[in-house]
């Protein structure tokens, strides 16, 4: 017995050791803090250029105030308050924060302050030898060349705990790219940290670098990213959306490149730098702002596209054999069947397809739609033939995600049949129970980037590259998938005719505003009906004709008519892109484009959902 206890308090002991010795790092950590400093050095930041070279993002120095807790001996802590300029209330406040948070040890450096202003850093390094135990560490606060593009640039904030869990690169205190390019270039962006091994004395004063610094080791910056926006483009899009609620996208059709991406009301970038960034984020986010500029309307605004889809809807009847280019439908203002009427203005009558397009005629897309959802001799019923239907305009981009290289984009929506049968159930529903999705009214969602990739389809003549906001990335290629090209199951010949439609528009139709003397524009007009306010003006549209550079989607939320504000802010977006400036003969249409406010058209609702 006595044997067994000798042996077990044997047995206690072994363990306790190698829980001290190898287990448990405690007193390791504790044994190195006393003979070492390790100081992090935070790389630079990958800055972020426009495709034409123009330096957009940058870099300048900013300064943390650090301190080891256990080392903070002997402070006059009113004496550092007055230094670093806060009070002894604030400093306690910091203290009670530091340590409630993930991580804390009095051995380890803790962050506490942030962006020491040039001349508090200054005054701070003449007095630091008084406050054992604070140091400064250097950072950097991302600044801008232009305030422009905030949604499509992110800005920068601190980690929190779900980014330290997710990745180990994170420690508190460190900072992450949040929403835009920011974050989903973060790991291009961010670099490689170093870190600089400083010698203490028994009485833990640095005493300079271990070992004469071959065990540091340096930094490395991040990658320099080019965007493909056009950042002066960018500009001039956002001027022209000043008092009005929507969004402007343009895409370079033959790449995807994205050349602007305007959400609109939009804020500073600036707003979300420095000791002010918390305050202003709150202020943005607040429900008492009723602009939401944080959200991003560009890429995640559903919209009903109104007649900016029938382009769509004209590929679908093609390609499906319902009609071909002599088709032609009655139109008696509007759409008239089975007591079902859908208005239509003026114009000749029967008509076919291009003709269709250069006028907007609803009644030729619903007759179009209801002899082809209709037709149970090619499709078998409404259902399976109204899933073809989808499915098409899910290759066209509608409906789900296109996949840009920017968070956070939205779907919009496109019904399928089960959506239906579950509302007016299985076979109890046609084409005129459904007739208002075939001009984009309805059920029918799409986000401004999903209008703008079609257009640039139909520019393409049959295909597309997802829309993306970044060119090219420094000594490195693009994420995989990113640039391949995606053709939808439709006859270029098809993407031909419509095109021809879309110009008709413009040189004699519901587009008559952008016809530039020196540039043929194709384009699309589109009027969305609003029941909580005045109709939704949009339009899309590409140039030149025969070489399309530029494909535009604009969307005026209570803007009326699509001649109306889509038109002329597209075709200007257009010109500029193109000649570099407006001409003399149009720039009465600028200044009415910039100075007009269409704010007082809205309706005030709720936030929107992300």
């Amino acid at each position: 017995m006595v044997g067994g206890f000798v042996v077990l308090i044997a047995v206690i002991y072994i363990i306790r050791l190698f829980t001290l010795q190898v287990a448990e790092d405690k007193y390791k950590v504790f044994a190195e803090n006393n003979a070492f400093l390790r100081k992090v050095q935070y790389p630079s930041r990958g800055l972020m250029y426009d495709r034409n070279g123009e330096l957009v993002v940058y870099n300048q120095p900013a300064y943390d105030v650090m301190m080891i807790p256990r080392d903070m001996k002997g402070v006059d802590t009113l004496d550092f308050c007055r230094t670093v300029g806060i009070t002894r209330e604030q400093f306690d406040q910091r203290i009670d924060e530091m340590k409630k948070s993930p991580g804390y040890s009095v051995y380890t450096p803790q962050r506490f302050m942030t962006h020491l202003t040039a001349r508090d850093y200054g005054r701070l390094q003449e007095k630091l030898y008084r406050y054992p135990g604070f140091y400064t560490q250097k950072r950097i606060l991302r600044q801008y060349n232009y305030k422009a593009a905030a949604n499509v640039l992110g800005n920068v904030r601190e980690v929190n705990q779900d980014d330290i869990d997710r990745d180990e690169y994170y420690k508190p205190g460190d900072y992450t790219g949040d929403l835009g390019v920011e974050k989903s270039y973060e790991r291009y962006l961010r670099g490689d940290k170093g870190v600089e091994i400083l010698m203490r004395d028994a009485y833990g004063r640095i005493q300079g670098r271990f070992e004469e610094g071959a065990l540091d080791m340096p930094p490395h910056s991040g990658r320099n990213l080019t965007l493909s926006l056009d950042i002066k483009l960018q500009q001039y899009a956002e001027s022209l959306m000043v008092n009005k609620i929507g969004a402007v996208v343009a895409i370079e059709p033959k790449t995807g490149e994205i050349l602007c991406m305007v959400s609109s009301p939009t804020y500073d970038p600036t707003l979300l730098v420095g000791r002010e960034r918390g305050k202003n984020y709150r202020m943005l986010v607040s429900n008492d702002n009723a602009d939401h500029p944080l959200f991003d309307r560009a890429l995640m605004g559903a919209y009903p596209p109104g007649s900016t889809f029938k382009p769509g809807q004209a590929l679908i009847l093609l390609q499906e054999g319902i009609i071909d280019l002599n088709t032609a439908y009655p139109c008696y203002h509007g759409y008239i069947n089975g007591g079902l009427k859908v208005g239509c203005h003026g114009h000749g009558s029967p008509i076919p397809v291009k003709p269709a397009l250069q006028t907007s005629c609803n009644a030729f897309f619903c007759w179009g739609f209801k002899n082809m959802v209709d037709r149970r001799s090619k499709y078998g019923s409404s259902a399976n033939a109204f899933e073809v239907w989808k499915n098409h305009l899910v290759q066209l981009g509608y409906g789900y995600k296109l996949g840009v290289d920017i968070p956070n984009e939205g779907r919009g929506f496109i019904p399928n049949a089960k959506f239906y049968d579950k509302f007016y159930g299985e076979g109890h529903w046609s084409a005129n129970t459904i007739i208002s999705v075939s001009i984009g009214q309805g059920e029918v969602l799409a986000t401004p980037l999903q209008m703008a990739n079609l257009c640039a389809t139909i520019a393409n003549r049959g295909h597309f590259i997802t829309p993306h906001a970044v060119k090219a990335i420094q000594d490195t290629v693009m994420p995989e998938g990113l640039l391949d090209v995606r053709t939808p199951d439709i006859d270029r010949k098809w993407f031909e005719a419509v095109a021809e439609g879309m110009r008709m528009a413009v040189t004699g139709g519901t587009c008559r505003t952008a016809n530039l003397p020196d540039i043929m524009v194709a384009g699309k007009t589109g009027t969305a009906q609003n029941p909580h306010g005045k109709d939704h003006s949009a339009f899309i549209g590409f140039a030149p004709y025969d070489n399309p550079q530029i494909a535009v989607a604009v969307y005026v939320e209570n803007g009326g008519f699509g001649a109306t504000y889509g038109v002329p802010i597209g075709s200007l977006v257009i010109e500029k892109y193109m000649n570099g400036e407006i001409s003399p003969a149009r720039k009465y249409i600028e200044t009415n484009m910039l100075n007009a406010n269409t704010r007082g058209n809205r309706v005030i609702k709720s936030k929107p959902k992300d």
